[in-house]
């Protein structure tokens, strides 16, 4: 069987206990509006995971020719700070 609750809650005393405190916490009523407020925010998190890995924008590396220019820049910089 495939557990449906954290290892931690391993009885069904444990599941009992944390709904009792769940209910004291945020009442009756409150407890249908919380768990569908955590459905909306784990849709909208894996929408943004989707949306994030459909657009994959990747950086183009740079070429090795602008490479050695970005170094002749700085062997330049460096040569006039040691030669004034």
């Amino acid at each position: 069987m495939t557990a449906m609750f954290p290892a931690f809650l391993d009885s069904p005393q444990e599941i009992i206990i944390l709904v009792v405190v769940l209910l004291v916490l945020f009442g009756g009523s409150q407890i249908p509006k919380l768990a569908k407020n955590l459905g909306k925010a784990q849709t909208e998190f894996k929408r943004g995971l989707d949306q994030g890995q459909k657009e994959g924008v990747v950086e183009p590396e740079e070429t090795v020719e602008q490479k050695l220019a970005r170094l002749d820049k700085i062997d330049k910089i460096d040569k006039s700070i040691d030669n004034p």
